[in-house]
């Protein structure tokens, strides 16, 4: 059994469940470019239309279920419209097949979550790198977050998490390039952006004037914190995290996980199961947020955490 020590009393934490069940209904489909490259043209779209549709649905039913756990957040998967900036059979919803029952089901997705107060986001994939030093990859990056920021105007979601990428050059010309990206955003991507200190490159300290000088707000992550120290504490950092969120005009978000092997492993950056209710900040105590729990367990890690209960 996952340990149950005393937690911080948390009645202004908004819990969130990162991209699926383990036990609960909502499936989301998934497809390979290797599959649909071997389909017909016509064919393939339809395919493509049955996937998408089908994740439409199944977002309402995730939405819906998270209401009745009494969960307040939820990640959707970057793979939601799956293969849709692929550089062979990329395409946009507005074109397909079903199109207009696509759309439907994304403006019912976003009433039914205003309706149950639960709050959407995303975070792309890790080969999004906006300040990369390859020309090439900043450019798919753009796509990828500017296709991001379409699906999540349609579906009411109002966040899009990003790491800080690497320090190739050194931080100074690393955070240079991350700020150009930034700029290259539609309006859509950029108003929803956020950045989350990593556990090996950006810590807050050095990621939290980035965050300053572009205006988009900061995501704080304990566990990348602890794994990445950078001497600032955990009071310190969620603070100017606040303050961040403050300036955009909403709800603060935070990230947590436990280690999978405990504190004291070689390397403990694996997340565990379960949250080890040790690891939930005190400074998270009078604070009212989004924290999305990033354990391998799902939703039976926040039923289990004591601080939910």
């Amino acid at each position: 059994m996952p340990p149950r020590p005393t937690a911080p009393a948390l009645s202004g934490i908004r819990w969130g469940l990162c991209c699926q069940f383990t036990d609960a209904s909502p499936r989301f489909r998934q497809a390979t470019a290797t599959y649909v490259l071997r389909l017909s043209v016509e064919d393939r779209q339809q395919y493509l239309a049955d996937v998408v549709g089908a994740n439409a649905i199944a977002l309402l039913h995730a939405i819906e279920r998270c209401a009745e756990l009494g969960i307040g957040a939820f990640r959707i998967s970057s793979q939601f419209v799956p293969l849709a900036t692929h550089p062979t059979v990329g395409f946009v919803v507005e074109d397909l097949p079903n199109a207009p029952a696509i759309l439907r089901a994304y403006a019912a997705a976003r009433a039914l979550a205003a309706l149950r107060d639960i709050r959407l986001s995303f975070h792309p994939d890790q080969f999004v790198v906006l300040g990369s030093a390859r020309p090439d990859v900043v450019d798919s990056s753009v796509r990828e977050m500017d296709h991001h920021g379409r699906i999540a105007s349609l579906i009411g979601a109002d966040t899009i998490c990003l790491h800080g990428g690497g320090l190739v050059g050194g931080a100074e010309a690393a955070g240079a390039r991350l700020l150009e990206g930034i700029e290259r955003l539609s309006e859509a991507a950029r108003s929803r952006l956020a950045l989350e200190n990593d556990d090996r490159v950006w810590a807050p300290v050095a990621l939290l004037p980035l965050c300053d000088r572009a205006g988009v707000p900061f995501i704080y992550d304990a566990h990348h914190h602890r794994c990445l120290p950078d001497g600032a504490g955990v009071a310190e950092v969620t603070a100017a995290s606040i303050a961040t969120w403050e300036r955009v005009g909403k709800e603060p978000y935070f990230h947590l996980s436990s280690p999978r092997d405990g504190w004291a492993a070689r390397d403990p950056r694996p997340h565990a199961d379960y949250i080890d209710p040790a690891d939930v900040p005190d400074a998270w105590r009078d604070v009212r947020a989004t924290v999305d729990l990033e354990a391998k367990a799902k939703e039976r890690a926040i039923s289990h955490l004591p601080a939910c209960q």
